[in-house]
């Protein structure tokens, strides 16, 4: 088979990882034609591009028996809202339009913050889409939209990923929030910590597919409901004898359970901590 990841971060180059060591043949797209080095051990080719430009993605993704978008916006970019705005839109919905313009399978990596704080008991794909007009929910729904527009079109919901050895750990995040952003941060104070190993996030996208799965899916790990953002961080904080940082709540994420029972009942099996 044929595949093409744009965007090959943590979670695109374990996905690279996987299909090339199963004999596939894999295209891995970056933005920074420094990194074409990184990619090219685990691609079979490598292009240099934008998500968001039509004419380099058509040509990468000729042949293709399927595209998957693992595009992430810029941290950089991520904790102001009005430079989420942009960043967001270009980032998220025009490379969701762009891909679901040339090719009929496409699968997009979303964000449970499409749900916003969540309603009713426990969240589902049936659960409404947030109206919270923050850049983070609507473009990562606008994405979804592009691409659940087409027949083979399927849009993966996943929390915050963690565990690549290059990223950065929590209490280093808080860290960073004190002396970049003096303790402020986006996110919301109730919303629940969900997290997925980068490894169950690309499993999670080669087996959607791999069983020719469309539609919605959750794929968020389930089996325990996690402490909400104040607890977590608050605990980290007290740890290290820092001041608790202060929750501006633009960025909302469920404050419920969140279900991924249909992802598990087509034979998913989350397998990292």
């Amino acid at each position: 088979m044929r595949y093409v990841i744009i965007g090959c971060g943590n979670v695109g180059m374990e996905l690279a990882r996987r299909w090339t060591a199963a004999g596939h043949s894999v295209v891995g797209t970056t933005t920074t034609e420094a990194r074409v080095p990184e990619l090219a051990p685990v691609c079979s080719d490598v292009a240099v591009l934008r998500g968001s430009d039509r004419p380099a993605v058509e040509r990468a993704v000729q042949g293709a028996d399927a595209v998957v978008l693992t595009v992430s916006p810029r941290l950089s970019r991520s904790f102001d809202a009005a430079q989420r705005v942009a960043e967001y839109a270009d980032t998220l919905t025009a490379s969701a339009a762009t891909a679901a313009a040339v090719h009929p399978r496409v699968v997009f990596t979303s964000s449970v913050s499409v749900y916003g704080a969540g309603t009713g008991d426990v969240v589902t794909e049936d659960t409404p889409v947030t109206s919270d007009d923050d850049a983070s929910p609507r473009e990562f729904a606008n994405g979804e939209q592009a691409v659940l527009a087409t027949p083979g079109g399927t849009a993966v919901r996943i929390p915050d990923v963690f565990g690549h050895p290059r990223d950065i750990d929590y209490p280093s995040r808080v860290k960073m929030a004190h002396e970049m952003l003096g303790g402020s941060v986006p996110f919301s104070a109730a919303s629940l910590l969900y997290r997925i190993d980068y490894r169950d996030a690309a499993a999670a996208l080669a087996f959607v597919v791999e069983n020719g799965l469309t539609g919605l899916y959750n794929a968020v790990p389930d089996a325990v409901v996690p402490p909400t953002n104040e607890a977590a961080f608050g605990a980290i904080c007290a740890e290290h004898g820092w001041p608790a940082l202060s929750f501006r709540g633009e960025i909302r994420t469920p404050e419920m359970p969140v279900s991924s029972a249909k992802l598990r009942a087509a034979g998913f099996v989350f397998t990292h901590g």
